[in-house]
């Protein structure tokens, strides 16, 4: 028997809470990416558009073995009351067992307040600020539940609390992690999901405030892809990546994002965030060389419009194969693959 070459689609290859476009003014997805093993797939993050780049790229949701979440900001998972609600609807009785979605815990209390803050905001939600995967999910099916039961009652559709399974990822008490201060100590990876196709592995990554945040190891019988999340540079993801067979990594430019802000207080504060939170091309090169991934590919793209050579500056700190996908690419990740893809905006 032949073996297939497992691959990501990448679903969407925009970061931020904001409708981008690329820089021929045309729409970016939100971040969201798929992991293609034999007949089964996995989703990473879920940002704006990703049930709908499932369907366009012909994923079924019977297939769908996993769901995992980097972390909890909006632009990560904006799409998730679609899955939960038009995936349902779509699975009806083809999954035998309900679908993981594994990711964070709560947080534990509110991040520190800003130091450019001229006063002290009302938090949304204080009886329960930083829910975790599972806060996120039951509130989100009480949020629905006018048209989840009535699925349910008058159609006789399946619960989503049926067929999806929030699981927290449990960090161990002993490498220290603080939502504060440690959001990324020194750590082994944790596997957090084992099947007949796939070994996940995670690990904390620095995405301070927005703690705990973690990027994933996919292994499989041909070959790793490691994605990730929202991090600045940081130790563990060099770890986690160790040999992989494609890196998947986040990228901001800095000076044209600095351009979207008009308000002179929210511009220094989300700035200082983005300055301690994410990585720029060239540092993603860094990573890509220091863990010696075979492929680098670069996504979550901000500002997603920047033109082709302000990503494509990776290339001058990572000398191996190196691609910015659009929506939709297909980037195989097998040993015995091709890695430069067809289907992405690879460098020349």
């Amino acid at each position: 028997m032949t073996e297939s070459i497992p691959y990501v689609v990448t679903l969407g290859t925009a970061g931020g809470p904001r409708w981008w476009s690329d820089h021929r003014g045309e729409p970016r997805a939100g971040i969201a990416t798929a992991v293609v093993v034999d007949d089964s797939w996995y989703l990473v993050d879920c940002g704006y558009g990703a049930g709908r780049q499932a369907n366009r790229a012909g994923l079924s949701m019977a297939d769908l073995r996993g769901v995992f979440v980097t972390h909890l900001h909006s632009d990560h998972v904006v799409d998730l009351p679609a899955l939960l609600l038009f995936g349902a609807f779509e699975l009806k009785d083809s999954v035998p067992e309900a679908i993981p979605v594994i990711g964070p815990g709560d947080r534990g209390k509110l991040p520190p307040l800003s130091s450019r803050a001229m006063r002290t905001p009302e938090p949304i939600a204080p009886a329960q600020p930083t829910p975790g995967v599972r806060g996120l999910i039951d509130g989100l099916l009480a949020a629905y539940a006018t048209d989840a039961n009535d699925r349910i009652f008058d159609s006789l559709a399946k619960s989503p609390a049926d067929q999806f399974r929030a699981e927290e990822i449990a960090i161990p008490d002993e490498c220290g992690f603080d939502p504060d201060g440690r959001v990324a100590p020194p750590m082994e990876p944790i596997v957090v999901h084992v099947d007949e196709c796939v070994t996940v592995s995670a690990i904390l990554v620095s995405h301070h405030p927005t703690a705990p945040a973690f990027a994933y190891r996919f292994d499989t019988a041909a070959g790793s892809v490691t994605i990730s999340g929202d991090t600045a540079p940081c130790d563990n993801l060099v770890r986690l990546a160790t040999d992989t067979d494609l890196l998947l990594h986040e990228a901001i430019n800095l000076d044209s994002l600095a351009r979207q802000y008009t308000d002179a207080e929210m511009l220094q504060a989300t700035m200082d965030h983005h300055r301690r939170a994410h990585t720029t091309p060239l540092q993603a090169g860094e990573i890509a060389a220091r863990a010696g991934a075979r492929h680098l590919a670069l996504h979550h793209l901000v500002p997603s419009y920047d033109a082709p050579e302000v990503w494509e500056r990776a290339g001058e700190t990572y000398s191996g194969p190196f691609s910015v996908p659009d929506d939709l690419a297909i980037i195989p990740f097998g040993r015995s693959a091709d890695v430069a893809p067809a289907s992405a905006a690879a460098r020349s």
